[in-house]
């Protein structure tokens, strides 16, 4: 069953607190060949959301290691609720060897981290708590344990859900993928992933705006978000209305860790407090064309934020809401 349609910029709130977004899902280290960096598509997420004056709730499993000691303290400082933060005794915080070739990021993801066993009735109690104004999540973190936890947390909200679909070999589970996107109503993916997502159900289209229609009229979504790179990106709804933004280079590019990510957070933020479309796609690519100027997919400093928050009067929207 399809939860609630996101219809206003957020639920009224008398003691004017910011919206909350549910982030599931992965939290690990990022182990590059010079450096160590924490991450995860729903650590990153969170940790601009928070920059933008969003409250993010991390639901998720660390271990009880140096790393999660370290994630834990990451996330206090940049003000982040850690109340769906789980400790797992035995198995360890996420790992991700990363190395690069002549066509990106390669990414070893190593099997049965704390984050593949995030406890289904504490998500569930998180849900009931949190009241999200959206659920954000991903496919990586549905390949053990977790997987029964994300539906528990889908049983109790009537959030927006907004798919990261973020297709990682080789732990592509189409059964997880199907039940995602039966559960979704917003959807981002890249273009490579829309070609590989509509080849696996069947959905053949000459173009790729063919292909997300199918997966529109397949799946019941509101919308599909599809990033480009450099060329920018594009989005369709069920209605058939097309909006799209040509992007452009990145004068200073440091590495491109992330901007996924980075995308997905701003364009969640336009969903809360209903920008236009196309203004929403510009500020999402040009947000994610910034962290692409960084070292790593999140800023040191929250002063990175600061010119997003004015520039976007994100003050008035948290006073809207």
């Amino acid at each position: 069953m399809k939860t609630a349609r996101l219809q206003t910029a957020t639920r009224a709130a008398p003691d004017m607190h910011a919206p909350t977004v549910v982030t599931f899902g992965e939290t690990l280290v990022d182990r590059f060949r010079d450096q160590s960096v924490l991450g995860g598509a729903p650590f990153n997420v969170s940790c601009h959301l928070a920059g933008l004056g969003v409250r993010p709730v991390l639901l998720t499993r660390t271990g009880k290691d140096a790393e999660g000691a370290r994630l834990l303290e990451a996330l206090s400082v940049r003000g982040i609720d850690t109340g769906g933060v789980q400790r797992d005794p035995i198995r360890p915080t996420g790992q991700v060897s990363v190395s690069e070739d002549n066509q990106g990021h390669v990414f070893d993801i190593l099997p049965d981290q704390a984050y593949d066993h995030i406890h289904a009735g504490i998500a569930r109690m998180v849900g009931m708590a949190a009241h999200p104004d959206l659920v954000y999540f991903g496919t990586l973190s549905q390949r053990g344990d977790s997987r029964r936890a994300l539906r528990e947390l889908l049983e109790v909200v009537t959030a927006h859900v907004f798919l990261d679909v973020n297709l990682r070999d080789p732990w592509v589970d189409t059964d997880a993928l199907r039940w995602s996107l039966q559960r979704a109503s917003t959807v981002k993916l890249n273009e490579a992933e829309l070609d590989r997502v509509s080849a696996l159900f069947g959905l053949h289209a000459g173009t790729p705006r063919a292909r997300a229609s199918l997966l529109i009229a397949e799946f019941g979504l509101e919308r599909v978000v599809v990033t480009c790179g450099d060329a920018g990106a594009w989005t369709l709804d069920m209605a058939g209305r097309l909006f799209a933004t040509e992007g452009g280079s990145v004068p200073q590019l440091i590495d491109t860790v992330g901007a996924g990510d980075a995308f997905a957070a701003v364009f969640m933020l336009g969903l809360l407090y209903a920008w236009p479309l196309p203004e929403t796609l510009v500020r999402a690519d040009r947000f994610a064309r910034a962290v692409c100027g960084i070292r790593g997919a999140v800023p040191d400093s929250n002063a990175f934020y600061q010119p997003f928050r004015q520039d976007w009067h994100l003050h008035r929207e948290v006073a809207r809401a």
